[in-house]
């Protein structure tokens, strides 16, 4: 990890979870800012988010099981059910109350997972690329890699998935030095060490008899819960995955959210564009303090009417 350690200058700890090390960045003091990566990156994804908000806020940035410094076991149940039980050890391990939290990618469905679990424990979300919620398309080249047999050749013993994606989800190229790219990439360096990426996209639910489409789809019956909640969505427009269809699935969802939307960025939306991302989460943060009893928790959820979600701003 020399090539990249000036870039992830954070301090490691781990939680014990049935025998296995579950790492995460802890950082700073004040109003807890919980970061959740998805596949296949891990914290280091949010290190420019990390290094600005740690003076005023505790930052915690999981890797999941499986992921980034975490304990990459092979026998092992790495579902979304199970990853949103990781977080919530972790959470209620650290004691966390007035939680903001950020989503990317599989971060989306299982902080959303973690929140209907512990709705008063949230106040606000910050949202980058992701779902949580069924998807009605799942890209060739995603679904290629969930194949039997085939799967397992391209995303653990070619590294295709992990290896092509720092090049793939940047719109600015420029952006992956060759020391960024080794950041992405260490955790990841062996046949085993890959594992928990293929089992990441082999629990895509890409139709209801998937083990993980109910759970998924509840979460996204049960999003209105959150309606009234402060959003801050974020979100390159060069993304070919998580492409703005699932933004407008957002903003439809969430009409009162503040939205931005980022044209010259892809999926990794941080990676391309931290230094306009981070005034923009200072903005809404202060907007929206959590001191002053932060969101309120709906009896039911709220089913918003009007003329449909604002304008997305770009930026």
């Amino acid at each position: 990890m020399l090539a990249f350690q000036d870039l992830y200058p954070f301090r490691s700890h781990y939680l014990a979870l049935s025998g296995w090390k579950y790492h995460y960045v802890d950082e700073g003091s004040g109003d807890p800012l919980v970061m959740l990566h998805g596949n296949p990156t891990w914290s280091f994804y949010y290190r420019a988010l990390i290094g600005a908000f740690s003076p005023t806020h505790r930052v915690v940035a999981p890797d999941h099981m499986g992921c980034g410094l975490s304990d990459k076991p092979q026998a092992y149940a790495y579902t979304l059910a199970q990853h949103i039980n990781n977080l919530d050890a972790l959470l209620d391990a650290l004691k966390l109350e007035r939680l903001t939290l950020f989503l990317h990618d599989w971060g989306g469905p299982i902080g959303m997972g973690y929140a209907l679990r512990h709705p008063e424990r949230v106040k606000r979300f910050v949202v980058f690329n992701t779902a949580a919620f069924p998807a009605s398309r799942i890209p060739f080249r995603i679904n290629v890699c969930k194949l039997p047999g085939f799967g397992a050749v391209v995303v653990r013993g070619l590294n295709a998935f992990a290896g092509l994606a720092p090049m793939m989800a940047c719109a600015k190229r420029e952006r992956m030095t060759p020391a960024v790219k080794a950041g992405y990439l260490a955790p990841y360096d062996s046949y085993a060490n890959r594992v928990g990426i293929l089992r990441f996209v082999q629990d895509i639910p890409t139709r209801p008899s998937h083990p993980t489409y109910r759970l998924v789809e509840e979460i996204g019956r049960r999003l209105a819960l959150f309606t009234d909640y402060p959003m801050l969505i974020i979100w390159g427009a060069q993304d070919w995955c998580f492409t703005t269809d699932f933004l407008k699935e957002w903003q439809t969802r969430f009409p009162k959210a503040e939205v931005r939307l980022v044209p010259d960025a892809g999926h990794y939306v941080v990676e391309d564009v931290h230094e306009r991302i981070i005034p923009w989460v200072r903005e809404f943060l202060a907007d929206h303090p959590v001191g002053a009893g932060g969101a309120r928790v709906p009896v039911a959820p709220s089913n918003a009417t009007g003329d449909g979600p604002p304008p997305a701003r770009t930026a």
